[in-house]
């Protein structure tokens, strides 16, 4: 059962006090699926990477490795950033929001973010006519011009 309740109490809490991180896990609001959304954030551009997605199982893992593991949605399976692609996210911090329903990672990002090779997924920007590409792909250090 989902203890809501315990995430109103900590809207009440003092600066500096701590909860066990089991009580907190058990008391997210998973979705249906045993899903949250995870944003992650550059710790030092502070520039937004990415959002995904995270069960239980990828946010401990998280958690004891400092290496970021999302949940893949497509194949149903726990996705370590940067596992193929070297492209790895190191945990600095780690947020949740006042619902517990979605998390904030702070990262430390090896080369690109995206799956497109720019440096984060949100390279289309958007105004009331158009949409624009406002990044290139980073180009890796082998590739030849």
């Amino acid at each position: 059962m989902v203890n809501s309740s315990l995430f109103l109490d900590i809207e009440q809490g003092q600066l500096g006090q701590s909860y066990e991180l089991s009580n907190i896990v058990d008391a997210i609001p998973w979705n249906r699926e045993g899903l949250i959304t995870a944003i992650a954030q550059d710790i030092r551009t502070k520039d937004v990477l990415m959002l995904a997605w995270i069960n239980q199982d990828a946010l401990l893992e998280t958690l004891n490795t400092q290496q970021i593991c999302y949940w893949s949605r497509s194949r149903q399976c726990l996705w370590r950033k940067g596992e193929t692609s070297g492209h790895r996210q190191k945990l600095i911090e780690a947020r949740l929001d006042c619902d517990g329903n979605s998390i904030l990672f702070l990262v430390e990002q090896t080369g690109p973010a995206c799956h497109t090779h720019r440096p984060n997924c949100f390279y289309l920007g958007l105004d009331q006519q158009h949409a624009k590409i406002l990044t290139q792909p980073i180009i890796p250090s082998t590739h030849t011009i």
